[in-house]
């Protein structure tokens, strides 16, 4: 069964078309990456996927309930006046969850992203790397069908990068939830994800859908894999052709 859809949406504002018409269907449990130039309407996907905008014409489609999509944006946006387990408790306060429980469930949340002995850190405390996984541990505590990831790695260093790429599958590799990956970089979509699906210049379109193969989480040669430099090369055409249609 589809957990979500968009179905020929188009997306207008006032400076114009900003997407479509634009059609994409996620199924329970699949890593999806969307790359394209910038403007071309990747974000702006994303928010129709978690319910945070309408489009103008076309159908969304989402089957998950009330919290059961989680989404991390580029800055961590956390609460600055909060500890890290505090701003980790908090999804589930909202929903309710006893006190006692929601602190259990995201001291166990941090202790997945590697921050187990900052519980008590707030976010200026906090290296960049570290703030974000924070934000990972606090869209992952909720165990989400769905989760959707808006460039969060974009302000990292290469290292960081990479090392949280990893971390994101290995927490996927535990809750199996559907995730869609926004990303400029290629390298990283083809890492990341299953299926990349390459948008043109905008209004975004799809240019073209590339299933990734692999195992899923990388093993550690994967990048030097021919058949990942491969596909890396096929992404980076689409791409190319994608910006020139």
């Amino acid at each position: 069964m589809t957990l979500a859809a968009l179905t020929d949406v188009e997306v207008d504002y006032a400076r114009g078309r900003a997407l479509g018409p634009f059609s994409l269907a996620i199924q329970p449990g699949e890593t999806v990456a969307l790359v394209g130039p910038s403007g071309c309407g990747k974000s702006t996907a994303l928010r129709l996927l978690a319910g945070l905008e309408a489009p103008g014409r076309g159908e969304v489609q989402r089957t998950p309930g009330l919290g059961e999509t989680a989404v991390v944006f580029q800055a961590p946006t956390l609460a600055p006046w909060l500890s890290a387990r505090a701003n980790v408790t908090l999804p589930l306060e909202l929903a309710g969850v006893p006190r006692r429980e929601a602190r259990e469930r995201a001291d166990a949340a941090l202790a997945r992203v590697g921050l187990s002995g900052a519980e008590s850190a707030r976010p200026a405390q906090l290296s960049g790397g570290m703030a974000m996984r924070v934000s990972l541990a606090r869209a992952l505590v909720t165990e989400p069908r769905l989760l959707l990831l808006d460039e969060p790695f974009a302000a990292l260093d290469e290292i960081t990068r990479r090392a949280l790429a990893d971390d994101v599958l290995a927490l996927w590799s535990m809750l199996k939830p559907a995730i869609v990956f926004v990303t400029h970089n290629v390298e990283e979509a083809v890492y990341m994800a299953g299926r990349v699906v390459v948008m043109t210049k905008g209004p975004g379109r799809i240019a073209a859908d590339v299933a990734v193969e692999g195992p899923m989480p990388r093993n550690a040669g994967f990048r030097t894999d021919p058949a990942f430099r491969a596909t890396v090369e096929t992404v980076s055409l689409a791409l190319a052709q994608g910006m020139a249609a």
